[in-house]
């Protein structure tokens, strides 16, 4: 399963730079680039030449819009041409989103597309947000809200020119409660921080409440879960709540083989097939799962899971 990252971000706020100074660190090299714009004349891949990585340019138009003609494709095109010895062996994918997409459409086509699917792990979502002007886009752009939103990793661009990001951080922990916030300098940000599996927030206090109506819910779990009940409460929740359900995640023990974690992915009415890991990132072993959504009650993904998995119990007995 090769990792998948989707980098994205509001016009401006430096995805490129972020991707050029990731680039030129050597263990990350060897890294597939997508590179998406929005115009017809394409730089942003001219400005990434100069690394050793793979570089596909894919459509000159929005990402979002073509994302299950172009994305899907591209990516067993290239996997093809990675099994012919045609490219280097890259170790992992990173999008480059336009600045005007909305992330949504490319994560489904990644938890969709049976072909991808079964190849590509989504590994994490990082939306960088420029911290001079980055107030002003959330307020105008419902992209780059839905982009602060889904991400699992927040990069605050420019802090050296904006002075204090207090009032934008709180604006942002209001869209998105569960993601991590960091500020970075010309991209001078841990590749192995913004490309960490997207699984493991820092978690906030359950139901906490924000802005518009969002709302980061935790479901922590020191017993294993059943996967029928696991699957059947990501299907019901999603069916139930639908665009309401802006992302779900998590790492879940199950109860048939809790040595190994699976990574749990669902957006919108949209649910990732479970995902396996290898080990526990860390000596803790609890599910822990988060969602964030907009007017979902707080009891009530916990409540559902406690059904779902109580008639399975019952079903089996």
């Amino acid at each position: 399963m090769i990792p998948v990252s989707v980098v994205t971000g509001f016009l401006g706020a430096g995805k490129t730079t972020l991707l050029r100074r990731v680039l030129g660190d050597p263990a990350w090299a060897n890294s597939a680039v997508i590179v998406n714009e929005f115009g017809e004349v394409p730089l942003d891949h001219e400005l990434l030449a100069a690394s050793e990585e793979v570089l596909v340019n894919v459509s000159t138009g929005c990402l979002c819009c073509v994302v299950r003609s172009d994305l899907t494709a591209t990516l067993m095109d290239l996997l093809r041409q990675r099994a012919a010895g045609l490219v280097p062996p890259y170790a992992r994918v990173l999008i480059e989103t336009s600045g005007l997409a909305d992330p949504a459409p490319i994560l489904h086509a990644l938890m969709t597309d049976a072909a991808v699917a079964a190849t590509h792990r989504l590994q994490s979502v990082v939306t960088l947000v420029d911290a001079l002007h980055g107030a002003g886009s959330l307020a105008r752009h419902p992209e780059a809200q839905r982009q602060a939103m889904l991400a699992d990793r927040i990069v605050l661009t420019k802090p050296d020119l904006a002075g204090d990001t207090t009032a934008l951080e709180a604006l942002l922990r209001g869209l998105n409660p569960a993601a991590a916030i960091r500020p970075a300098v010309q991209g001078a940000v841990p590749p192995e921080w913004l490309f960490a599996t997207g699984t493991l927030p820092e978690f906030l206090d359950a139901g906490a409440r924000h802005s518009d109506g969002v709302a980061s819910i935790t479901i922590e779990r020191e017993a294993p879960i059943p996967a029928l009940a696991l699957t059947l409460w990501m299907q019901a929740l999603a069916e139930h709540a639908g665009a309401r359900l802006l992302r779900l995640k998590g790492l879940v023990a199950l109860a048939e083989a809790p040595e190994r974690p699976v990574v749990v992915h669902a957006i919108q009415h949209v649910v990732h097939a479970l995902d396996w890991l290898a080990d526990w990132p860390s000596a803790d072993r609890r599910s822990r799962i988060v969602l964030i959504g907009q007017g979902i009650s707080r009891h009530f993904p916990a409540r559902l899971l406690a059904a779902i998995e109580a008639e399975v119990a019952e079903a089996s007995a």
